[in-house]
């Protein structure tokens, strides 16, 4: 186990992403991705607990260090698969393990039900489909969208005239977390501006999505899916409560303690999800 992180800039070509890299050179590759909003920091307890993993874990486009994608681009689920094959090309991984909570759980699934020849183990925490929506409501999610996109033009982000408000309003946030990780997420994710502090995330990652898959077609990538599977589910989570959804699932499952953030939120939950994740890739 290596507690030593570096930090990379990885140029893809179309953006820059940046990355923490954990574990040593020789050890199995895997991609780490983070939850919606959050960055590299939220493997910050987790990744230095796994064993025998080279672990690059990305900001993924438009969070923390990494680029934001061009004026008129947005951020559907299909970029974002496709920045994670470029890193993987760029490190020369033909094969490798993806580890996703939350939003980059959902990337992970998507990309090994793309490619499934590609993907060597599926490591999910407390996420495994996007929210999907009913064929019928189709237009009227995309008039919603346009309109937020015109709302958001000339809108100002919101700045804390402190670090510490900044901390406490992701405390607060959509999905809470904890003082400690709502600390170590700011380190990635606050930057200074005139007045105060600003998050360095994109205002378009809070738009809408202008489509959502059927669970019809969320279900076939789960489908399609080849390589050893595991699903953490928080048993205070987003996940718990769906268990029509997770009797569905074909992956390896356990429930640990703890909200949606179970990985980060406190260290006792970070060594739950590593003994976990370590038995599972064989390295317990």
């Amino acid at each position: 186990m290596s507690a030593q992180v570096e930090e990379v800039r990885l140029s893809l070509g179309h953006i820059e992403l940046a990355a923490h890299l954990f574990g040593p050179e020789d050890g199995l590759p895997v991609i780490a991705l983070h939850g919606w909003l959050d960055n590299a920091n939220s493997f910050a307890r987790l990744a230095p607990q796994l064993k025998g993993l080279r672990i690059v874990a990305l900001d993924l486009a438009g969070h923390g260090y990494s680029e934001h994608r061009p004026p008129g681009a947005g951020y559907a689920l299909a970029d974002y698969a496709h920045d994670v094959l470029r890193v993987a090309e760029q490190l020369g991984w033909q094969r490798f393990g993806l580890l996703g909570h939350s939003l980059g759980a959902i990337i992970s699934v998507q990309l090994a039900g793309a490619l499934p020849d590609r993907v060597s183990h599926l490591a999910l925490i407390d996420g495994v489909i996007p929210p999907t929506g009913a064929e019928q409501d189709a237009g009227e999610r995309l008039g919603m969208a346009l309109q937020a996109q015109l709302r958001l033009d000339g809108k100002r982000k919101s700045v804390y005239a402190t670090l510490e408000e900044g901390v406490h309003a992701r405390m607060k946030g959509m999905v809470a977390v904890s003082r400690e990780a709502a600390e170590l997420l700011a380190q990635r994710g606050l930057m200074p501006v005139p007045g105060g502090y600003s998050w360095r995330s994109d205002s378009r990652l809070t738009l809408p999505s202008p489509v959502r898959l059927s669970e019809a077609q969320a279900m076939a990538h789960v489908r399609r899916v080849r390589c050893p599977a595991l699903l953490v589910v928080a048993a205070e989570g987003m996940l718990a409560r769906h268990a029509a959804l997770l009797e569905q699932l074909p992956f390896e499952q356990a429930t640990l303690p703890g909200g949606h953030h179970l990985h980060l939120n406190d260290q006792q939950g970070a060594a739950l999800v590593a003994d976990c994740i370590n038995r599972f890739f064989g390295f317990a």
